[in-house]
């Protein structure tokens, strides 16, 4: 969905854009869509080596498992860049391996949806969102800059830079903590025979549950340490949070929800 939408995005203003993919469907699809101008579901270097800058938009392991086998095919001078969920696991890897004569430059698009596949692309889903570049030592500032326009060209409305463990920290809290909430709550109950009854709060609170069970997992583990911190300090104010209604202690139940609607109120968007 992510590769589409930015195979979407990026030839709409004017960029030559190729795809691969390993199903002949979804080359089929882009081309008659009008995202992609060629497409192929074999990595050759005759194909590959067309193109000056390769958006990796694969699982973690996968992206990895690609560049060992395939990078002789990457032009000399390519600039690679990627959307994957996690840094830390991923950039050095990558780096360490990769040919001296091409850079990987990493990046987070923070912007998505719970569905997959082609036919989900949103290229609108990137207009305001955050877009992280996650460079390291190893990366030259040419590189650094041509992410972030690549980021703006894509309609991004606010770019960052981070390392790839302050990245991974952030994410840890942001998105793979919410979706563990997320699955976790819709696992607690059968609530099927709840749905003609529910309001939107529980349907906004759980739009993530619907969630690609292949790829999540593989982002869990790869950054585990830090999820698992994030899951204790959730845990901690939770147990806080059901101490206190057990025991009638309402000023503390106020006081957590003036603390919580004050913070809330940095995340609306403007």
């Amino acid at each position: 969905m992510i590769g589409a939408s930015y195979a979407e995005k990026l030839h709409s203003r004017g960029w030559f854009v190729g795809g691969i993919s390993a199903r002949q469907s979804t080359v089929t699809k882009a081309l008659d869509s009008n995202i992609i101008d060629c497409g192929t579901i074999d990595v050759t270097k005759e194909f590959v080596s067309n193109f000056d800058i390769v958006v990796f938009a694969l699982y973690p392991k996968l992206f990895i498992n690609w560049v060992e086998r395939y990078q002789d095919c990457l032009k000399s001078g390519a600039l690679i860049t990627d959307v994957t969920g996690v840094k830390g696991a991923v950039v050095y890897r990558i780096q360490d391996i990769l040919r001296s004569d091409v850079e990987f430059i990493a990046a987070h698009p923070m912007a998505g949806r719970e569905l997959s596949g082609i036919d989900n692309r949103n290229s609108k889903v990137f207009e305001g969102a955050n877009y992280i570049v996650t460079p390291t030592e190893a990366n030259t500032p040419g590189a650094i800059e041509s992410a972030k326009e690549l980021g703006r060209e894509l309609g991004f409305g606010k770019i960052s830079v981070l390392s790839p463990e302050e990245h991974d920290e952030m994410i840890a809290f942001l998105s793979q903590l919410t979706h563990c909430i997320a699955v976790s709550l819709m696992c607690s109950k059968d609530s099927t025979h709840l749905a003609d009854y529910t309001g939107d709060s529980f349907r906004d609170l759980t739009r993530i549950a619907t969630i690609n069970e292949n790829m999540w997992p593989e982002l869990f583990a790869m950054n585990k340490t830090k999820l698992l911190e994030q899951m204790g300090l959730f845990e901690k104010e939770f147990c806080r949070l059901k101490e206190a209604i057990a025991s009638d202690d309402l000023d503390t139940v106020r006081e957590m929800m003036i603390t919580s609607t004050a913070r809330r109120q940095y995340f609306n968007k403007k």
